[in-house]
């Protein structure tokens, strides 16, 4: 099974089993990985907001405009900057690294 590795908050390195066919939302929230995901994965907010290890960024597919619209509003947005949601794990993505920001901004907290 393909594993993945999130990089939490605090700098530590949790390596996961990463089944394909899961977003790396899914896969975090599976393993209990800290990311909040407020809408669920319908592109409609930045909370599953991550940070691909550059040596893994262009083997993802390219954002598409609405991922994108959605990272604008992302905090602490990098160059290699995606949301969990739309990374959906393969065997290609084995071995996958990626980093939770310092925090996430939730516009649909009322």
């Amino acid at each position: 099974m393909p594993k993945m590795t999130f990089i939490v908050r605090d700098g530590t390195s949790l390596e996961v089993e990463a089944p394909n066919g899961l977003s790396v939302l899914e896969i975090a929230h599976k393993h209990g990985v800290d990311i909040e995901g407020a809408c669920e994965g319908s592109l409609a907010c930045s909370t599953c907001h991550v940070i691909v290890d550059p040596a893994w960024s262009n083997k993802l597919a390219t954002a598409t405009e609405d991922e994108e619209d959605m990272l604008d509003l992302a905090f602490g947005l990098e160059r290699t900057s995606r949301l969990g949601c739309q990374i959906v794990m393969s065997d290609a993505l084995d071995g996958l690294v990626v980093k939770l920001p310092a925090g996430s901004r939730n516009m649909m907290a009322g």
